[in-house]
């Protein structure tokens, strides 16, 4: 109910100021066709004995002539004696946002009175079509919600609305020093020839820059990534890494990771397809966008697949915002070597890859040592890493089932349940007894 109350108050303010602006059209008709009419002034005294004669105009017509017909105001009837005058119709009340007193018509202003009205006239147009276009978008989008400018602080007549003031930018995180951000790169478990590659792409591009400042030539810089390898590689949390370092390095202008795969590039509907995608690139601009599993988007086939459109969007915006996102893409190896070589497009612009090896079995347990850390636990005895050790070895042998680092963090939660059970069952429970995992914990996790 409240939303047709607010419908219909829109719609009548709309049919007021219609009728307000053709009542100020009319009057300016009446102005070039009439002329200027003057103020209303007295009639002057005749003289004794003599009558009173009537105002002579030009539009007076001499003896002999017709009189020109001239539009009057209707004349409204008198009741003769007996009859019962008829009601009149109810006024219409005016809206609030149109509380003004509009000039008689003999008294009209011209010149920049009139033209101020109608100005005013079409700003409160103006804002009332983008309310109702407002109106019409929530409905349209299921919201049911209501525009929120009440109706009472539109424009005013005869008065200037102070403009609103400008919404202030959002503050950009500064960027980060190079050096610790290269000290972190270096603190990960693993990842070697990562750090290696990574180190070098940092030197490549600040020496790409130093030629620049140095008044020298300089190629483009391609900075699009493929990341290639099994799941738990540490691939997202590289890609994040780089979106900081690309900030600090003043390729990028925000530094942040947009994340997203095929679901959130692909629509079901012709054409709805890149208007989703660029949706998403709009997000990462500024930033790196990463697309896992990106090899979804043109392996699919069929004649109701948008894979390709996405691919043709992405292609696009990855030119005209060259200068301010990178895009990285990952997944397996050889899904992501058949999605490079898919597209001419894609193979031109992707020219840097990262292959991201397995674990191997220290490794992972250095990450779950490093999680029993952060997280306030410790493996009880050599009993308890021994099992953690036969425990690792076996998993990974699917690799693809047991996801690495991810397989190790799974890992840790299940134990962290098994302790939780085994301490639930004790009638005494020490510190220590909080603080430990057992053998007994790894194996029944």
């Amino acid at each position: 109910m409240a939303k047709k109350d607010r419908r219909d108050e829109i719609i009548e303010l709309q049919n007021q100021l219609i009728r307000a602006r053709a009542r100020g059209n009319l009057l300016r008709v009446d102005e070039d066709l009439w002329g200027a009419r003057p103020a209303e002034t007295p009639e002057l005294s005749a003289p004794a004995g003599e009558t009173p004669s009537s105002p002579v105009s030009a539009d007076t017509p001499a003896a002999g002539e017709t009189p020109a017909v001239r539009d009057t105001p209707a004349v409204r009837e008198t009741p003769t004696s007996g009859e019962t005058p008829a009601p009149e119709a109810p006024r219409e009340t005016p809206h609030p946002a149109l509380t003004f007193d509009p000039p008689r018509f003999p008294a009209f202003p011209a010149g920049e009175t009139t033209d101020e009205l109608m100005r005013l006239i079409r700003e409160s147009a103006e804002s009332l079509t983008q309310m109702t276009e407002d109106l019409n978008r929530r409905e349209r989008k299921g919201t049911g919600a209501l525009p929120d400018i009440p109706l009472k602080e539109q424009p005013v007549l005869n008065s200037k609305a102070a403009p609103a003031p400008a919404p202030e930018a959002a503050e950009e995180t500064p960027p980060e020093d190079i050096e610790e951000l290269k000290k972190e790169l270096h603190g990960y478990i693993g990842l070697d020839l990562i750090k290696q590659e990574v180190d070098s792409l940092i030197n490549y591009v600040t020496i790409m820059q130093r030629r620049r400042e140095a008044g020298l030539p300089a190629p483009d810089m391609s900075l699009h990534m493929v990341f290639s390898g099994n799941p738990g590689t540490g691939k997202t949390m590289i890609a994040r890494l780089m979106a900081r370092i690309y900030r600090s390095l003043g390729i990028l202008s925000k530094g942040h990771l947009v994340e997203t795969d095929r679901s959130g590039l692909v629509a079901g509907y012709v054409g709805q397809t890149a208007i989703k995608t660029k949706e998403v690139i709009d997000s990462a601009k500024g930033g790196v966008l990463f697309i896992d599993e990106a090899y979804t988007l043109t392996n699919r086939g069929g004649g109701q697949d948008f894979g390709q459109e996405a691919v043709d969007t992405l292609l696009k915006a990855m030119e005209d915002m060259r200068d301010d996102l990178i895009v990285i893409v990952a997944g397996y190896t050889e899904l992501m070597a058949q999605f490079v070589n898919s597209n001419p497009g894609l193979k031109s612009r992707f020219n840097r890859f990262m292959e991201f090896p397995d674990y191997t079995t220290d490794e992972l347990m250095a990450i779950f040592d490093m999680r029993c850390e952060k997280s306030g636990y410790r493996l009880k005895d050599d009993e308890a890493r021994e099992a953690l050790r036969e425990r690792v070895e076996t998993e990974r042998v699917d690799v693809n089932g047991f996801g690495n680092a991810r397989g190790v963090r799974n890992l840790f939660e299940k134990a962290l349940s098994r302790q939780a059970d085994r301490l639930a069952a004790m009638p005494d429970i020490t510190r220590e007894d909080l603080e430990t995992l057992s053998a007994e914990d790894i194996r029944k996790a």
